[in-house]
C-alpha cells in the first residue's frame, strides 16, 4: 500500500511540476518571444516543459498500472496534462485517491 501512496504523491508533484512549466511557457516565454523578439526564452523553457511532459506520461503509465486504474481515468489524466491548469484540476483527484489510502 505504501507503494501506491508514494506513486500518486511523485504523480501529484510531477503533475504540479509540469503543469507551472506550461504556465510560464505560455504566460512568460511566448510573450517574450513573440512581442520581445527573444526567443531563447521558448527554447529553454520548452525544453524543461517538454521534459517534464515525458516525464509526467511516464509517471501516469506507472500509476496506471500500480493502481490498475480504468482506461477512462489515465485518459483524463493525460488530457489533463494538454491543457492549461489541467493537471491543478487533475491535482485535486488524485489528492482525494490517496488520502482514501491513508
Amino acid at each position: 500500500m505504501q507503494k501506491h501512496i508514494l506513486a500518486l504523491q511523485q504523480l501529484r508533484w510531477i503533475g504540479i511540476a509540469e503543469g507551472i512549466s506550461y504556465i510560464i511557457l505560455l504566460c512568460v516565454s511566448m510573450p517574450l518571444k513573440y512581442i520581445f523578439d527573444f526567443p531563447q526564452a521558448v527554447i529553454v523553457n520548452g525544453w524543461i516543459h517538454g521534459a517534464l511532459f515525458v516525464i509526467l506520461a511516464l509517471a501516469i503509465l506507472r500509476v496506471w498500472i500500480l493502481r490498475k486504474w480504468p482506461f477512462s481515468r489515465a485518459l483524463t489524466a493525460g488530457i489533463a496534462s494538454l491543457l492549461p491548469f489541467g493537471t491543478f484540476w487533475f491535482d485535486k483527484k488524485l489528492k482525494l485517491e490517496q488520502q482514501s489510502l491513508k
